[in-house]
């Protein structure tokens, strides 16, 4: 719950620099000399990239966050087995050991987007942040593949 209201927080309050920015933008625009003109072209460009990229991310967490409720309902989630050093934090040998059983898992049954969401937790757990990102976006992708298969 704590992460949802910390994204839902960092969200709004890049929505409202968006919108400021993209207001001066305008402002600049209205100008209408040559150099506002085109500052004000560069400015809204910036809120554009923006929004593109919190709705793409908004989008990537949401479909993440139904493998792992369909996951759950299953009873499929990965168990946290990782042992942890006296200050909380993941021992780096036991993030291996489970990255590899995760790994061949994986390597196993490659077309299993379950296999692959546990893989993209595995890589999570080891600090591999951009590894366990395209490995959920393998997993997701899979998932609506299974879910609405193509026709011949």
């Amino acid at each position: 719950m704590r992460a949802k209201l910390s994204y839902a927080l960092t969200a709004a309050v890049l929505v409202v620099y968006f919108l400021l920015v993209g207001t001066r933008g305008v402002m600049l625009i209205q100008s209408g000399t040559v150099l506002t003109v085109t500052f004000g072209v560069a400015v809204l460009i910036l809120p554009v990239i923006g929004v593109w990229f919190l709705w793409k991310n908004t989008q990537f967490v949401r479909r993440a966050n139904r493998l792992a409720a369909e996951l759950d309902a299953e009873g499929g989630l990965p168990v946290d087995e990782l042992k942890r050093t006296p200050g909380g934090r993941i021992d780096r040998d036991s993030a291996d050991e489970v990255f590899a059983r995760r790994k061949a898992e994986t390597e196993a049954a490659p077309d299993d987007w379950r296999t692959w969401f546990r893989l993209a937790v595995a890589y999570h757990d080891a600090r591999d942040t951009p590894r366990a990102r395209k490995a959920m976006q393998h997993a997701i992708s899979l998932h609506g593949s299974a879910r609405h298969p193509s026709s011949p």
